[in-house]
This record gives structure tokens, sequence and C-alpha cells, in this order.
């Protein structure tokens, strides 16, 4: 069995499977060596894997590190106000965009990121140190700490599902242009004081509001950013739950715990239209795209869902099993 220390890389090592391919490779050209050295070449072969099979992980950690980056920057792009959104106009006599401007929100930005990311990264690496701590999980990772290879496969994962779900939804903002509830207030103008003709498209309109920043801030209603990042916290904690939780004392407390998970989502969401920051339907599309943006990550990028291997047995007979396995495996 592979060994594991508390820190450090294990570069001098290798994984598993390759030791196992580097011993056959040894036994074999251990016969033919007494005539043409070539066991000296199967040992010097073995002396060079390690460094190369580090090398390639720390290139791979670092092209993980791009993407993320990669797929940050519709965010970062939006937040700068490096690219304006697009200037949609409106029907004249149109009712719903005619609300009034509420300064104070319910749930504010700050409050949502931290509570979003705090809440759900709290809780995956205080399980993850306890699976690794009495689970006995294990990682092929380069890195030799399990603590760290476990949060790095698990954090990355869902702070990758952060970058693509903003990123989603500011480039939704900023391509369409939609108006928020309050835009004629934030204008600081009425149908009356543009003189227009009632069901006539206005495309262009002069805004009597001195702080262009709220002006521009009006035109990006569509999607709602606060229902698409709290259904995707909230809903990739309930997907971690499922996998990582395997305590059946109470039949019911996972699932509750699930609902109230959603249900912290939803009233997030709900809280855009009280506020009068975002349409019904801006609200329903960021809980669709939360929720999808959940679901790629935590099936098809994390590995809670992935089996995993058990250690203890030879690579003939290895057989599959759940994560909430109480035997070492392997991720």
């Amino acid at each position: 069995m592979q060994k594991f220390s508390s820190s450090g890389t294990h570069c001098n090592s290798l994984p598993r499977d390759a030791e196992l391919q580097l011993r056959l490779a040894d036994s074999s050209g251990a016969g033919e060596g007494k005539e043409n050295g070539a066991g000296a070449h199967h040992l010097s072969q073995r002396e060079e894997e390690p460094g190369s099979f580090c090398t390639k992980k720390r290139m791979l950690v670092g092209l993980d590190v791009i993407c993320l980056l990669v797929a940050s920057i519709p965010f970062f792009a939006c937040e700068m106000k490096a690219v304006t959104p697009y200037k949609r106009g409106f029907f004249c006599g149109d009712t719903t965009i005619t609300y009034p401007y509420v300064e104070r929100e319910t749930i504010s930005d700050s409050l949502l990121t931290a509570g979003g990311i705090a809440i759900t990264g709290l809780t995956i690496a205080l399980a993850e140190c306890y699976r690794v701590r009495f689970r006995g999980v294990h990682s092929r990772a380069f890195v030799q700490n399990r603590y760290v290879s476990c949060l790095y496969k698990e954090i990355g994962s869902f702070l990758f599902g952060c970058c693509v779900c903003q990123s989603l939804t500011n480039m939704a903002k900023l391509s369409v242009g939609r108006l928020r509830p309050y835009f004629l207030s934030v204008c600081n103008i009425t149908y009356a004081s543009i003189n227009c003709t009632p069901g006539s498209y206005i495309s262009q309109v002069t805004c009597r509001q001195p702080n262009a920043k709220l002006v521009e801030e009006a035109r990006k209603s569509f999607f709602s950013g606060h229902a698409s990042f709290a259904m995707y916290t909230m809903l990739y904690l309930a997907f971690y739950l499922q996998a990582r939780v395997s305590w059946r004392g109470g039949r019911l407390l996972r699932p509750l715990v699930q609902f109230l998970l959603v249900m912290v989502a939803i009233y997030t969401g709900l809280s855009r239209i009280s506020d009068y920051r975002h349409h019904p339907t801006d609200v329903l599309t960021g809980f669709i795209q939360g929720g999808l943006t959940a679901y790629w990550v935590a099936f098809h990028i994390s590995s809670m869902f992935k089996p995993c291997t058990r250690t203890d047995l030879s690579p003939t007979s290895m057989s599959l099993e759940s994560p909430l396995s109480s035997q070492q495996t392997v991720c």
C-alpha cells in the first residue's frame, strides 16, 4: 500500500499503477540483464519517472488555475465596468418599469457572496477533513498532504462553478440590457414628461439622473444574479450532503437540511422581486441557471458522486464502493 504522511510531496514515489508496471518490467528485465544489461536500463527509467510525474501534475494544477481565471473573465469585466450594458428601449405606458427605487436591499451583494461561499465552503472543508481523518480517504495527487489534496479537489470544483455561474449571469445582463422595475424612477422621468404616445416604442431617452452608475445599473435586470448564485451555492451544498452524509440515525434530518438550503435560495430570489430589483421572469431564469450549473458541477466535474477504489485490494480484484464507506479509499 502506498504510504502517506501529513506534509510535503511524494515526488520520490510513484503512483501505484505506474509502480506495479515498473515492477513487472524490472522482473522481466532481470532475466535479460545478465546478457545485455537490460535490468540497469529499467532501473534508470524508474529513477527518472517520478520527477516527470510530479512535473506533469504541477502543470495540470497550473492549468486548473488558468481555467478558473478564464471562467471568471466575464464576471470581472462586468464588475469593473469594463463593458457597458446594451441600451434597450421601452414601450410608452409600460407599467413594469414604473416601480419606486428602494435603496435598501433585503439581501445585499456582500451578504449574498459571504453567506453563499462561507456556508458552502466551510461545510465542504469540515466534511473533507472528517473523511480524511476518520474515513481513511487517500488521494493519488502529487501533494502528499491528504487534507490539502481533498480540499483542492472539492473546493476547487465549487469555486469553478461559482465563476461559471456569475460569468453567465453577467454576460446576460450586459448583452440583454433589460430595464429594471425601477428604471423610470432612477432615470427621473415620467411618461408625461417625455410626452410619448401610449404603446409607442421609445428607443432612446435622456435621463435626468446625475448619477450615471445608477442608470447603468438599472439596465441589468435579466437575469437575477442573486437568484442564480443563491440557487447554485445552496443546491450544490444539498448535493454534497447527499453524497457525503452517511449517518442513518435520523431518516429525515438530511432531507430537512436540504430543504432549508433550497428554501434560503428561493427566499433570496423572491426578495429581489419585493425589492423591485428584478422582474419575476428574471428570478425564475436565475433559479434555472443556478440549478443547472450546480447539477453540472456536482455530477460531471466534482468527484463527490464518483466511486472510489479500495487501497487494500490488488489491481486484479479491485472493486468499486461508495464514497461513504468506512474502508480506506483512493479518490
